[in-house]
């Protein structure tokens, strides 16, 4: 290894343009000793030299602003704000060594050298990036050095610094540097700042021959890059993070310094532009680093700027705000927002790339073995035509691609089938020659045959994309897929770019063939294994967010991609059709589960009328199931994949004939009869009776169980002559709680109920209507707690009952309790408009007006709309409700006080405004909508709404119809 020695970067002040109107160290310098030559009390020429040296960085501060609205790079403003730092760093340790404790002429053990370290000593000082500083000594802290350090650290900190500080001797530094290897990367990049130069050298000095020498090139590299995945893992391992981290995230400011610390261990280098000549970078690569640093630099002062504070992560309401700072505005239908965010993005993947070519390349130079390990391969020097080196494909020039385009395809489908590694140098050449990716290429019929074998492979097809994506073949290849790169989707339910996305849901699908999700996902494990053509089903999962981003729906305009490319790729016409439909219809599943009553027949008849064959349904649900696991953690339930699988099965049997209308009148009959069975303890009058209390509706809505649950309450209660009772269970099938409620019927039952589950903590996800023959309500909540998990604690429960009972009873009023617990909205989330939408359906069910409200969710919004539902004399028989990210949907069936549909335009449009409003008014509040915990955590996604209850007629003569005709 080359000779190693610790170096002093060149003096920030040489980078500066005009650095005196910056600051005036010696200017600075005279004040602050006239001031201590003024015989003035120690107190008062404290307080008076500290005013001089706050009032010189306040100007040096709004120098450098200045500077940069005006349009100074991100480089010159960090060296800006270093030289600043270290004019004042030097003035005070002046004032402290000179006039505080002055020293004639110290010996050797009490002379000290100021170092920079970390960022600062390597020159890049954001506005509020913190002051590392060593504090060097000979050997053993002499009481004046002591005294010196103290001082001049509570200068800095009365200055507003946040100071990081060491003193250590020269041995000690050494000693740590051997065994810790953040002490090590910090003395590497350290620089001399003031005080004993020839202590500095003596450090840097045995530091080449004691610590670099020993340590190694191997060590060193194996340990950054191990530090760089942790760094990637603690901070989720994507590049592709809604509100990523620009710093320590993935593609950001750490992994260009890690490519630093490894340049200069090896080869002493301060910049990019300097491994040129080593041959480790392009000079074209080396501008890509240049551009991405000063991009990254940029960003950095901005969010410092903006905040007044070392802000490193890239908020939504910091993304708003910067964005037109940076000069990005509106264009071709895409938000000045998501033109940044997509620049940073990429910028994001070509510090990605940079950095992998730059630590794949020292890790092949110092014999580091990649992540495959293949002993049986390692004889062979060749596979499929391609260089074999150690574990890695290669070729022998970049010749081989410009002669043979089609290789830089091949090599990727070589990788795949042998679970290879591609040789830096190989993935350099490709990249050079992407240019080569033409009309000609994507017309190849073999070029096609293996992108598709790759896509459909059973060898890991996530890793393979993933690789083409990184290596830019994937987007020149298929033009509309490289339309997505980077593309962000702007709101707080995606959590991945459309790119990363797809390719996350390839990956799903592919674990889902190999039935490592079957308990998670049974149905799809299992009915995967049934469909005709696994090249349809992975095409439409690659294709069906193709279309995003256009400013049309994309549905629609992805269909119309995958005509024309399925051909393109070997797909027959039948094929084709199948994956247009698909892509066409990928959202109608999980809109009809999560939005739609799947005990109404009307919904099962619809849905079962759209797909038409149990083909496509068994394709749509593992679309469905791969789409919705890939958007981001936590996104995916049990609930879901309850309600995917119940809609599955229903539709599964309509369409091979299991279910009609006209037997509606034996699955009555036979859910009564295997209730007789199972209360066979009962006397014959008491079934009789309890029989006689549902309408139809309550007996094709509910199974058998939960039939007999409901039996054994109603009787227990009406025993009792209980007002109310509440019933919980957990439901371990949906991993929700289920909360019966037994009362008499009246107006507005259903809303009450719902501001005291919202009052409580509860948070709907549905909730199934009825009121029996008898003129008791019978209805039933799917609840959870504000995070996700099951309402299941015991003093929850206890208090949710309580809750309902006092609401009921009129002593709790729900909206004033929700008005006085209302929280602000954070900022960060603020900048999420969501446009309320009402949209009226009386085609969805055969009994009922389906109403869908879409709008920002709060806290007590489900409350806030039945309440109005209730005042306008509807009768609400059930409810679907969802929230995805900031955008709430609820559903809720209802009749008018007659037991009808609503039909009359006037009512309609009465019904469309009042609901809007609701929904506006929730916009002027300071809320986040109904996760109803009693103090809604600031910054964490509200957890899902709440339910809705019907709102009784006010005409009691209205009651017994309705009645009859109430459902879920």
């Amino acid at each position: 290894m080359e000779a190693l020695a610790l170096q002093s970067l060149p003096e920030a002040e040489a980078e500066v343009e005009q650095p005196r109107t910056i600051i005036e160290r010696r200017r600075l310098r005279g004040e602050v000793a006239e001031i201590a030559a003024a015989g003035l009390p120690h107190a008062e020429a404290r307080s008076r030299i500290l005013a001089v040296l706050k009032a010189a960085l306040e100007k040096g501060r709004a120098e450098i602003r200045r500077r940069f609205d005006q349009g100074a790079t991100g480089r010159a403003v960090i060296r800006a704000n270093s030289h600043l730092v270290d004019q004042i760093v030097r003035a005070v340790f002046d004032h402290v060594s000179e006039h505080v404790y002055p020293l004639g002429s110290p010996s050797t053990g009490e002379v000290l050298s100021l170092v920079a370290v970390g960022g600062y000593g390597r020159g890049e000082m954001a506005p509020h990036s913190d002051v590392d500083l060593l504090f060097l000594i000979p050997y053993k802290l002499a009481p004046r050095t002591e005294q010196v350090i103290e001082d001049v650290l509570y200068f800095l900190w009365d200055l507003g610094f946040k100071v990081g500080q060491a003193t250590r001797s020269v041995d000690e530094c050494l000693r740590q540097a051997k065994a810790d290897l953040t002490i090590c990367t910090s003395l590497l990049e350290a620089r001399w700042l003031w005080g004993d130069q020839d202590l500095y050298r003596i450090l840097r000095k045995r530091f080449q021959k004691e610590v670099a020498a020993v340590k190694g090139a191997t060590r060193f590299i194996e340990a950054k890059l191990g530090e760089r995945a942790e760094r990637h893992k603690r901070l989720g391992g994507s590049r592709y993070s809604l509100e990523p981290n620009i710093k320590e995230g993935k593609g950001g400011l750490r992994d260009l310094h890690t490519l630093y610390w490894i340049g200069k261990f090896l080869y002493q280098v301060d910049d990019a532009a300097e491994l040129t000549a080593r041959g480790v970078f392009t000079k074209a690569e080396a501008r890509r680093f240049d551009k991405a640093q000063n991009f990254l630099w940029i960003l950095r002062c901005h969010l410092h700027y903006a905040t007044g504070r070392a802000e490193e992560r890239l908020t939504f309401d910091l993304q708003t705000e910067i964005a037109p700072r940076m000069g990005y505005t509106e264009r071709a239908g895409a938000r000045d927002v998501e033109r940044f965010m997509k620049h940073y993005f990429l910028v994001a993947k070509d510090v990605g790339d940079l950095t992998r070519i730059f630590c794949a390349a020292l890790e092949a130079e110092h014999d580091r073995r990649s992540r495959f390990r293949l002993p049986m391969l390692r004889r062979r020097r060749s596979i499929e035509g391609f260089r074999l080196e150690g574990d890695r494909l290669s070729v022998a020039g970049p010749e081989v691609f410009a002669k043979q385009p089609v290789q830089m395809l091949r090599i990727f489908h070589a990788a795949q089938k042998h679970e290879l590694d591609i040789h830096p140098k190989a993935l350099r050449w490709i990249t050079q020659n992407l240019k080569l990716i033409n009309a000609a290429l994507r017309a190849d019929e073999e070029a096609n045959r293996l992108f598709l074998d790759m896509l459909t492979s059973p060898n890991d097809p996530e890793t393979a994309l993933r690789r083409l994506n990184e290596a830019g073949v994937f987007g020149r290849f298929i033009l509309d897929f490289g339309r997505v790169v980077a593309l962000m989707q702007y709101n707080m339910y995606h959590h991945f770019t459309v790119d990363e996305h797809t390719i996350f849901a390839i990956g799903i699908l592919h674990k889902i063939e190999r039935g490592l999700l079957k308990d998670e996902v049974p149905i799809a494990s299992e009915v995967v294994h049934k469909v005709l053509s696994r090249r349809v089903l992975y095409l439409a999962v690659l294709l069906h967010d193709i279309a995003k981003g256009r400013g049309g729906d994309h549905s629609q305009l992805g269909a119309k991609v995958a005509r024309k490319l399925c051909p393109r790729l070997g797909l027959s016409e039948e094929e084709t059709e199948t994956v247009a439909w698909l892509v066409l219809h990928h959202l109608a599943m999980s809109d009809t589960a999560f939005k739609r009553d799947l005990s109404d027949p009307q919904t099962i008849t619809d849905f079962a009328a759209l797909v038409q064959s149990p083909e496509r349904l068994r394709l749509l649900l593992v679309l469905t199931v791969a789409d919705i696991r890939a958007v981001g953690p936590g996104v995916w339930s049990a609930w879901k994949a309850a309600l995917l699988r119940d809609l599955y099965w229903r539709v599964e049997e309509a369409l091979t004939g299991g279910v009609a209308e006209d037997s509606r009148r034996v699955h009555i009959e036979a859910a009564q009869e295997s209730l007789r069975e199972k209360l066979a303890d009962w006397p014959a009058q008491d079934i009789a009776a309890h029989l006689a209390r549902g309408y139809a509706p309550y007996w094709l809505s509910v199974d058998g169980e939960t039939h007999e649950r409901h039996a054994r309450l109603v009787r227990g209660a009406e025993r009792r002559r209980e007002p109310l009772t509440v019933d919980t269970r957990i439901d371990t099938y949906r991993q929700v709680t289920e909360v019966t409620v037994y009362t008499a019927d009246h107006a507005g039952l259903f809303s009450r109920i719902a501001g005291a589950m919202a009052v409580a903590g509860a948070s709907i996800d549905a909730a199934r209507i009825f009121t029996l023959a008898n003129g008791m309500a019978l209805d039933t909540f799917y609840v959870r707690d504000a995070v996700g998990g099951p309402f299941d604690r015991p003093d929850h429960l206890a208090r949710l009952s309580a809750t309902i009972e006092q609401t009921l009873a009129g002593r709790l009023k729900p909206a004033q309790e929700l008005a006085r617990r209302r929280s602000p909205l954070p900022s960060r989330l603020r900048v999420f408009k969501v446009t309320p939408r009402v949209l009226i359906d009386n085609k969805a069910s055969a009994r009922d007006t389906v109403i869908e409200v879409n709008g920002r969710d709060r806290p007590g919004l489900l409350y806030d709309l039945t309440r109005t539902l209730s005042k306008l004399n509807l009768m609400i028989h059930g409810a679907r409700i969802a929230t995805f990210g900031e955008r709430a949907v609820d559903v809720f069936y209802v009749q008018d006080a007659l037991g009808d549909k609503i039909q009359a335009p006037a009512k309609l449009r009465r019904i469309h405004e009042r609901l809007v409003e609701a929904l506006r008014d929730g916009e002027s509040k300071p809320a986040a909508r109904k996760s109803a915990a009693k103090k809604p955590a600031a910054k964490k996604l509200p957890a899902k709404k709440p339910a809705t209850k019907k709102s009784a007629a006010k005409k009691p003569a209205a009651k017994k119809k309705s009645a009859r005709r109430r459902r879920t």
